[in-house]
Formats: structure tokens, C-alpha cells, sequence
């Protein structure tokens, strides 16, 4: 069952027209107006007649309510023709009510009858219709009727005077009620567009979810409760071998894998909780299997991931190809120049008679074949990195001794450098590789130091990760900032003696060791941090 595919029309049905929403909700206001007039003509006609309308307010009743539904029926044709524009044809329709409303108000006995009342429906469809402020002005000429229509039956048919606050808490009414439908249809204006809003967001992001997961090479289902499929998506259906039809909303997931549906039962009940590589067809190619739970709003399943670990080594051995080539490449440019230099040299030595001439070409012969060596062994190193053999040492005690060994090698005197280390220090890394990173770079720092007491500086303290940092400072001119971007990359070196694989190297047996080689400015020297504990993600 792959996602839906209706979710573009989805989205367009939340940008429904404003104007047309008016004009449905006018349509409706214009049906009960019809409704009204209806119920004036068939329920409170004939009791009036028999009751408080004489001969001649009972026919001057009848007529107007007939003129009312006319003028209904007529309205509805500019309705449909959608002409004139709004607001002209919803001011006529509040208008022939005021005016029809308070003549039979008038007809029924004036404020007494209560027919004045009707036209706070009216009033509060104009303001949840029009959502202006042309409501006040309708509640304007609604309060004008009623007291004009109150005060002629003062003067006319010697009304009750007392009746005045009657009619002008009506008005107070019409005012309040215009007032409140104008404020609801603001707000409630206000939470439409947001709705609508979050509506379409939500409706992109769920089409963009589709588009993504459908392009996903891994596969993906989700899976409710009951273990019963909702979606997937076509790498799903190639990695478990089975295609759904068209018409299948849902399908158990033992019909699509056993093994799978095994392993979900499993999950759910914590019986299993890290997956393996599986397969999930019968000679099938294995699939790492991941469960992401789901619970919202009643669905209480899960998201399964299917990896397909057949594509992932490929990609990986491409990535190996890939960086094969290029550190070949560069070896290549590396050995070239020396044997260019070492095949120069012995054309030269072959057609050369003097002694002193000689020496010195068989010095060039054996300094570039040394080069050549150098390289062929820092080559050899990187495949050292698999071959781990961790242990649990005392920095504390390992440093001293190695820095002695050091001083002896290259020549220096032991006070160069200075160590601050909490004792004990146990960390755990392959003993050799430990001693070839830390040769590295006590090695550079000596190069580039200012030879001096104190000028190398390693100090060991814990981070607030709860890792260990053993940091390598010396106090020379540091790096040029332009050279910070290659700093480990192969073969690139600011020393023309050297072969630029130290760091290289130095930075992947750390990360074999589960460490970080990282460098950091510094106002004075270079400053390497190895960050024992990081997570081996080689």
C-alpha cells in the first residue's frame, strides 16, 4: 500500500476561496430569511388576524409578509449571478429587513409584539457575514426604525410614552449583538487563517515526507499495533519481495515477511530490543532491521526501517576505491621525484671520472632511496590501523619513560619538554599505535620549537564529557591559517624532509582507537589535542 496519492489535491482544498465562502454564507442567510418570511405568513398571520389585527392592519400584515418572501425570491437571482459585488447585495437584504420587521412590528401592536427581536438575527448574521464594522451601522438604522416606528404610534394611536425604554433597550440589544457577532467573526476569522495556515503546512510537510520516503532507497513501513501494515514504500516492497495491489488498504505483516512480523512481536515485547542482520526472504540478501516506536493520538505502532547492507557495502567499497585511488595517486607523485633524482644521479655517475663526484652522487642515490623507504613504511603503517590490540595503561608512568627515549633519539635535552598529569592516568588504546601518534607529533613540536626549557608541554586533565584530552603544545610560530585546511590530509608538508603522512596517520589510528585527533589555535605554538573515549565510527 504505498503512500496516497490524492495529497496535491489535499493541499489545494485548503485554499477554498475567501469571497467564495461569503457568498455560500449569504446564500444561507438568504434561505432563512425565506424560512422567516414563511413562518410570518403561515403561523403568526392567521392569529393575528383573529387576535390583535384589525380588517385593515390584518390585509396591510398579509401584504408586507407577501412583499417580504417576494423580495427573498428576488434576491436570490443576484445571488446566483454573483452581481452586484457583496456587500451592495447583503446591505439590501439587512435593509428590507429593518424595514419590513419594524412595519409588522408596527402592524402587531409596535415594541410590545416582540417582533423587534427578529432583527437581532438578522444584525448578528451581518456581522458574522460581513466581518466589518458595517454591522454598527446596520445596528444604527435598526435602533433609528424602532424608535421612529415607536414614537409615530406615540403621536398616531396614542402609544404608551413609558414604552420609550422599551424600545431603546432594544436599541441597546441591536448595538450589543452587532458588536459581539463583529468581534466573534474577528476571532473567529483570526483562527481560520491560522487554521488554514497550519493546515497547509502540515499538508506540505506531509507531501514532502511522501515524496522523500518514496525516493528513499532503504525501505520503509508503518506498522500499527495489531501488526498490521499501513504503508511502505517501494523500497520495502523490493527488499521483502512482495507488491501490493492497488486496492489493499491494509495487510497483515506476516503476509509481507514472517521472519519480520517475528522480530516485531519481539520488539514489542522488549524480548529483542537490538537487531541484527537478517534475512528476510528464503536466500535473500540480509537487511538491518530498525524499529522507530510511534505513539500519537491513539496509533501505538512503529516506523520499520529495512537497510539494505548489500547497497551499503557497495557504497562503502566505492568510498574505499575512491580514497584507494587517490592515496595511490599521490604515492605515485610522491615516488616519482626521488626516482627521477635516483635515475638522474646514475646517468651522471655512469659517465663521471671524479672521485669527489662520485661521493657525492652516491649520497643523492642513497638519500632519495631512503625517501622512497620513509614512504613505503608510513604506507605500511595506515594497515596497522585494523590490527588493535587494546590495553590498559598508566599514562603517568608510560609518558616519562617515552619522553627519555625520545630526548636520546633526537638529541635534545630532556628539560624541553614538561608534563602535568593526574596520577594515576589509565587510559586504554593499542600500546604501538599510542607511541607512533605521540612520536609524531613530539616530533613536529621539536621541529618547530624554539628549543628552549619548557618549550613542548604535554598536559593531561578530563573534559566535562567525561573524557580524557592529553594535549601536545610547543611554543613555536604555529600554522599559517592557510594551511589549516589540509593539515591532514596525505602527503601535504610545510617540511621539504618530511613525506606529510605523519598527521595522516596519526589521525587514523586514534580514530581506529576510538579517539579524536584534533588541532586547536593557539596565541603562541601549535597545540594537538588527542581526545581519548569519542565513539569509533570508522
Amino acid at each position: 500500500m504505498p503512500f496516497p496519492a490524492h495529497w496535491p489535491a489535499y493541499l489545494e482544498s485548503y485554499a477554498i476561496p475567501a469571497q467564495e465562502k461569503l457568498w455560500r454564507s449569504l446564500y444561507l442567510y438568504d434561505l432563512y430569511r425565506l424560512v422567516l418570511g414563511g413562518m410570518l405568513l403561515v403561523v403568526l398571520y392567521p392569529f393575528g388576524e383573529r387576535y390583535w389585527l384589525n380588517t385593515d392592519g390584518a390585509a396591510l400584515f398579509l401584504q408586507t409578509s407577501l412583499f417580504y418572501i417576494l423580495l427573498t425570491l428576488l434576491a436570490l437571482v443576484p445571488l446566483r449571478l454573483r452581481r452586484p459585488d457583496f456587500n451592495l447585495q447583503l446591505a439590501g437584504q439587512i435593509t428590507t429587513d429593518i424595514v419590513c420587521l419594524t412595519l409588522l412590528s408596527h402592524l402587531s401592536g409596535g415594541v410590545q409584539s416582540g417582533l423587534g427581536v427578529l432583527l437581532l438575527i438578522s444584525l448578528a448574521a451581518a456581522g458574522l457575514i460581513s466581518r466589518g464594522k458595517t454591522t454598527l451601522f446596520f445596528a444604527a438604522l435598526a435602533s433609528i426604525a424602532v424608535l421612529l416606528e415607536h414614537a409615530y404610534a406615540v403621536l398616531t394611536e396614542n402609544a404608551a410614552s413609558a414604552q420609550f425604554l422599551q424600545a431603546g433597550l432594544l436599541s441597546v440589544a441591536y448595538f450589543a449583538v452587532a458588536w459581539l457577532a463583529h468581534t466573534l467573526a474577528k476571532y473567529a476569522s483570526a483562527s481560520e487563517q491560522l487554521a488554514l495556515s497550519r493546515g497547509a503546512d502540515l499538508a506540505s510537510m506531509a507531501e514532502a515526507n511522501r515524496l522523500l520516503i518514496q525516493d528513499w532507497q532503504d525501505g520503509v513501513l508503518v506498522v500499527d499495533e495489531h501488526a498490521l501494515v499501513r504503508q511502505l514504500n517501494p523500497g520495502a516492497e523490493r527488499l521483502l519481495g512482495h507488491t501490493l495491489a492497488p486496492s489493499q488498504s491494509e495487510i497483515a505483516l506476516a503476509d509481507c515477511s514472517a521472519r519480520l512480523a517475528e522480530l516485531y512481536a519481539d520488539w514489542r515485547n522488549e524480548a529483542q530490543p537490538d537487531m541484527a542482520a537478517v534475512s528476510l526472504q528464503d536466500g535473500g540478501e540480509p537487511v538491518n532491521v530498525r524499529f522507530l516506536p510511534v505513539a500519537h493520538e491513539g496509533f501505538r505502532g512503529a516506523v520499520i526501517v529495512l537497510e539494505d547492507l548489500q547497497r551499503i557495502q557497495a557504497q562503502a567499497q566505492q568510498l574505499k576505491l575512491a580514497a584507494l585511488g587517490r592515496l595511490t595517486a599521490s604515492i605515485a607523485h610522491e615516488v616519482r621525484n626521488p626516482l627521477s633524482s635516483i635515475s638522474y644521479a646514475a646517468e651522471l655517475l655512469r659517465d663521471e671520472k671524479r672521485a669527489n663526484s662520485q661521493a657525492r652522487l652516491i649520497q643523492l642515490i642513497l638519500s632519495n632511496t631512503a625517501r622512497i623507504n620513509r614512504i613505503v613504511q608510513d604506507v605500511m603503517q595506515l594497515n596497522s590501523r585494523d590490527r588493535l590490540h587494546h590495553e590498559t595503561f598508566d599514562l603517568a608512568e608510560k609518558l616519562p619513560m617515552f619522553i627519555d627515549e625520545l630526548s636520546q633519539s633526537q638529541h635534545v635535552a630532556a628539560d624541553l619538554f614538561t608534563l602535568d598529569l593526574p596520577a594515576p592516568c589509565p587510559i586504554s588504546f593499542d600500546r604501538g599505535h599510542f607511541e607512533q601518534v605521540l612520536w609524531n607529533l613530539c616530533v613536529n613540536a621539536l621541529r618547530y620549537c624554539r628549543q628552549q626549557p619548557g618549550s613542548v608541554a604535554l598536559r593531561g586533565e578530563s573534559s566535562e564529557a567525561g573524557k580524557f584530552v592529553l594535549e601536545i603544545r610547543d611554543d613555536g610560530p604555529g600554522i599559517a591559517p592557510d594551511a589549516l585546511p589540509h593539515l591532514f590530509e596525505p602527503f601535504f608538508t610545510t617540511n621539504a624532509a618530511g613525506t606529510g603522512l605523519g598527521l595522516y596517520i596519526s589521525r587514523e589510528l586514534c580514530a581506529a582507537n576510538g579517539a579524536r585527533l584534533e588541532y586547536r589555535p593557539s596565541d603562541n605554538g601549535a597545540c594537538f589535542r588527542i581526545v581519548l573515549g569519542e565513539s569509533n565510527e570508522q
